[in-house]
């Protein structure tokens, strides 16, 4: 019997739960750590003696070190095998965590947080390819996908939850360390349970991996910088201006290089070059529901660390079961018209949250975020899907890692965006402080609702999806691959 070309390297049933399992764990460990840390800085600060303007590299170097090595660490997997790497980022995500928890300085934990990042940039990819290849494409891998993004976004708001809890009962050291005790588990089941899998020939790409490295750190870089110290600012021009350079010799070398760190053959398909532009632009509008209600929730109605962290499980709830609802019927209803209806909740639920005041409850913030998060499930497990649907097993991990990429320098572009907005609306307020963050937060929700709203109508026009069912033969083929494996 031949192999449709199509289908995964089969797996045993009663093995599929265990390997999701695997890779969801290391997409909850990787995605939390860009959130679990913000609601312990003020203790870091205290204990480490950060200053005012060192304190936020403590989230940024991890960002920056994660999406500058986000490219290699994909193709790495591709050409290393997937294992392996995966294996060898979360053992040194594990090894950072426990370093950043017994650090002495702020140097260390600076140095800690930036080598978790490289972890993630090998470990991310190759954890999403594998569920790439594992998964028929399909109804199998929607169902898939569905629980990836739930955890992929619900883990910025566990974060904050976890990251809480650890900080009020125990020490900020403990958002650290939780990390460790996970991450030994990790390696542990992954060399019991992942298959071998196989390696990609072909020859490394030096000059790729130098530039996408470079090119995309100092991308990630300029765009944090531009945030905090404007747009004209030269140290946000420099590595702008140095990210774009590199990032356009990036192209032109992959253009004529044996064996490209990514395939352009992966932008010539409409649909996956429309799924990653409208994932910059939703995670971008998205960045500010996080960024600004934490401080709005514990700046101005006064909540503790970990009461904000809780606040946020609203969200987080109704994204799991949106994304679920998403994954069932995925394979029943054109894409289109479920993203479009996902981009719109969440940009009603952006602008609801754009009238807040001094004088809101929570009552306030919970509606609003409820929507973004049933927004959200709805758009992002088809927005993935679509990403990696009709990619070579050969091209998984290097498109996963373009997934992971456009999610970073989307987080990044947010940032800068949304708090130049603030700055530019707050600074001018004349009244009490508050009233001013209050304001600004205003504005920026208002322009994250219009970037969601971009993202709807390039979804509504532009793209071309048909039902994603599939068909009998493969089910038939593929229960006989599943039923050969358990025979032997």
């Amino acid at each position: 019997m031949s192999i449709h070309p199509s289908l995964p390297a089969p797996t045993a049933p009663r093995r599929r739960g265990v390997l999701l399992a695997v890779i969801l764990v290391a997409q909850l460990m990787v995605v939390l750590d860009a959130t679990i840390v913000n609601v312990a800085l003020p203790d870091m600060q205290r204990s480490l003696g950060f200053s005012t303007a060192s304190l936020s590299w403590v989230v940024s170097a991890y960002a920056l070190v994660f999406g500058g090595l986000l490219l290699l660490g994909a193709r790495t997997g591709d050409l290393v095998g997937r294992r392996p790497t995966f294996v060898a980022g979360v053992a040194l995500f594990t090894a950072a965590s426990f370093a950043g928890g017994l650090a002495g300085s702020s140097g260390e934990l600076l140095i800690a947080r930036a080598a978790q990042g490289a972890g993630a940039a090998f470990a991310a990819p190759s954890a999403l390819a594998l569920l790439t290849t594992l998964f028929a494409e399909g109804s199998e891998r929607m169902r898939a996908i569905g629980y990836y993004t739930a955890v992929s976004i619900g883990g910025s708001a566990v974060g904050l939850v976890l990251g809480g809890i650890l900080t009020q009962w125990a020490s900020w050291r403990w958002v650290m360390f939780v990390n460790v005790p996970i991450g030994i588990a990790l390696v542990v089941a992954a060399l019991v349970v992942l298959p071998r899998g196989v390696r990609t020939s072909g020859h490394f790409d030096l000059a790729g991996a130098l530039t996408s490295t470079v090119g995309m750190a100092s991308l990630v870089y300029g765009l944090v910088e531009a945030g905090t110290a404007g747009w004209a600012d030269v140290t946000a021009v420099g590595p702008l201006v140095v990210g774009v350079v590199l990032l356009t010799a990036f192209v032109l070398i992959e253009r004529t290089a044996r064996s490209p760190i990514t395939p352009l053959r992966l932008f010539r398909d409409r649909n996956r070059m429309i799924a990653y532009v409208s994932r910059l632009l939703l995670v971008a509008g998205m960045f500010g529901i996080f960024f600004f209600l934490t401080q709005f929730l514990q700046g101005v109605l006064g909540y503790s660390p970990l009461a904000t962290g809780l606040a946020f499980l609203p969200l987080t709830a109704c994204l799991f079961l949106s994304a679920q609802l998403s994954a069932r019927i995925g394979s029943r209803l054109p894409a289109r018209p479920v993203m479009v209806v996902g981009f719109g909740l969440s940009t009603l639920g952006l602008f609801w949250i754009s009238h807040l005041s001094t004088g809101s409850g929570y009552v306030s913030v919970l509606g609003p975020i409820m929507l973004v998060g049933l927004g959200n499930g709805l758009a992002f497990v088809h927005l993935t899907s679509l990403a990696l649907s009709g990619v070579e097993p050969r091209d998984a991990g290097a498109a996963s890692g373009l997934v992971n990429a456009t999610q970073q320098v989307g987080a990044a572009l947010g940032l800068a965006l949304l708090v130049t907005v603030f700055n530019a609306t707050s600074g001018t307020a004349t009244t009490a402080s508050a009233d001013a963050f209050v304001l600004g937060a205003d504005r920026a929700f208002l322009v994250s609702a219009g970037l969601l709203l971009t993202t709807m109508l390039i979804t509504g026009l532009l793209l071309r999806t048909e039902r994603t069912t599939v068909t009998s033969y493969d089910e038939e083929l593929l229960d006989l691959e599943l039923a050969g494996e358990a025979a032997m």
